[in-house]
């Protein structure tokens, strides 16, 4: 298997040759904003590597960063961390390629003298499940919600945790709210979508972009990158449609 694939590291170099994996058409706005991300945050340390087949077929990717410059709520000082990991076609899965990529990250984070590596997984929608993480080692070390901090320790010391994402609604956040980062190439074409169908309807929703990874790692939600709120409440913690958000304002009309 290892002589039939290669894992290419991304870089501002050869990131049009290779692309963002998630969103292939380049004319697609997410790719540029995504794009535009990639090459703002890759001197901080966000690396993205694509499993590649001997034929060019690209299998799956990983995505990390350094977890002080993590685009979620965590603290793990000294670790690398984990946004995502995704084997593409089910053909493709349970042949030791995640695996594959995991270890790649963790071989990194060893030649780095980093404490470890760890993830935040989720069995719900959007997120890696714990399986793969398990498998390869890594332990629990917090819990969340439907949210799981996972952690393969390379050294003693402190596991890493969760933060605080649960607090009381501000007084000042009234209304309907978006926030969203550009981690995630899809975040734009649901905002712009939100947008259209808020002033289509006269809701009067707000949106921001998270522009840097400490507002990510303080923002409301266990995703991180994005969140619509009601009243300071999160009421969807991932990228949804508008046909799902005509579904909630129905819902808590």
């Amino acid at each position: 298997m290892a002589k039939q694939v290669e894992i290419i590291s991304v870089t501002p170099q050869n990131i049009e040759a290779y692309g963002l994996f998630c969103v292939k058409d380049k004319s697609n706005p997410g790719y540029a904003s995504k794009r535009q991300w990639f090459l703002q945050e890759h001197p901080r340390g966000l690396r993205l590597k694509i499993l590649q087949s001997g034929s060019g077929r690209q299998l799956g990717f990983i995505e990390y960063a350094t977890a002080e410059q993590a685009w979620r709520p965590v603290e793990a000082p000294g670790y690398l961390f984990i946004h995502c990991m995704y084997i593409y076609k089910k053909e493709d899965r349970g042949k030791g390629y995640a695996s594959m990529l995991l270890q790649d990250c963790v071989e990194d984070a060893r030649r780095g003298g980093k404490a470890g590596v760890a993830v935040m997984s989720s069995e719900g929608v959007w997120m890696a499940g714990q399986r793969v993480f398990l498998k390869n080692g890594f332990r629990r070390a917090d819990k969340k919600g439907r949210f799981e901090l996972l952690y393969l320790p390379l050294a003693a010391g402190t596991p890493p945790r969760l933060k605080n994402w649960e607090s009381p609604p501000s007084a000042a956040n009234v209304g309907w709210q978006l926030l969203y980062a550009n981690q995630c190439p899809w975040h734009q074409k649901c905002a712009e979508e939100l947008r259209a169908y808020s002033e289509e309807t006269g809701i009067g929703l707000q949106i921001a972009t998270l522009a840097e990874a400490a507002a990510a790692q303080a923002a409301p939600g266990g995703f991180g990158v994005f969140a619509l709120l009601k009243d300071g409440e999160v009421v969807a913690d991932h990228y949804i449609s508008k046909t799902r958000f005509k579904n909630i304002l129905q819902k808590l009309s």
